[in-house]
C-alpha cells in the first residue's frame, strides 16, 4: 500500500501521493463545476469567453458590411435579402435616445422623492439619536468616549455661520 495523506478543504480534497507528481483530486465531478476538468483542459469560461469576442466581431464585421457597402456590391457576391439600411441607423439612434431618456427618468424620481429643502425630514428621521448629557465627568485626564449621536441644527448653524454677524 502507498503513503496517502489527504487534505481536507471547505472546497475539495487533495490527495499527496510519493508515486504521483502533483495532486489528485478525490471528487472530480464536484470540481469540475468549477473549471477544474478532470484532464488539463480549457475551463469552460475561457471557452465562453474566446467564443462570445470572436461572435462578437463577427457581429460587427456583417453589421458594418451590410451598413456601408453599396447594394450592387452585394447582389455581385449574391446576397439580395438583407433587412433595410434604415435600421442601421435607426436601431442604435433608437438605443441612444433610450438611454439618455432612462437616465433623465431615474433623475427626475430621485428629484421628486427627495423632500423639499423647508421640510423637517431633511433634518430629523426616525434614526436619529440626541446626544446624551449625562457622561460623569472625571477628575484625572482621560474622559470617556461619548455615544454616537446626531449634531443638531443649532451647532451646526453656530458653527458655520458664526462668523457672518
Amino acid at each position: 500500500m502507498e503513503d496517502r495523506c489527504s487534505v481536507n478543504s471547505p472546497r475539495r480534497t487533495l490527495s499527496f501521493s510519493k508515486n504521483r507528481k502533483g495532486f489528485v483530486y478525490q471528487d472530480d465531478k464536484w470540481a469540475s463545476g468549477f473549471g477544474v476538468s478532470g484532464e488539463h483542459g480549457p475551463k469552460p469560461s475561457e471557452v465562453y469567453g474566446f467564443v462570445g469576442s470572436i461572435s462578437t466581431v463577427v457581429a460587427a464585421v456583417i453589421f458594418l458590411v451590410w451598413a456601408c457597402v453599396p447594394e450592387n456590391w452585394l447582389h455581385s457576391v449574391g446576397i439580395f435579402y438583407y433587412p433595410s439600411r434604415y435600421w442601421a441607423l435607426a436601431v442604435p439612434a433608437y438605443l441612444m435616445v433610450t438611454v439618455v431618456l432612462a437616465i433623465g427618468f431615474y433623475i427626475g424620481l430621485n428629484f421628486m422623492a427627495t423632500p423639499p429643502p423647508t421640510s423637517f425630514s431633511t433634518m430629523f428621521d426616525e434614526f436619529g439619536r440626541e446626544p446624551l448629557n449625562s457622561i460623569p465627568s472625571r477628575d484625572d485626564d482621560e474622559q470617556p468616549i461619548e455615544p454616537i449621536s446626531d449634531l443638531g441644527i443649532d451647532k451646526i448653524n453656530r458653527v458655520m455661520f458664526s462668523n457672518f454677524k
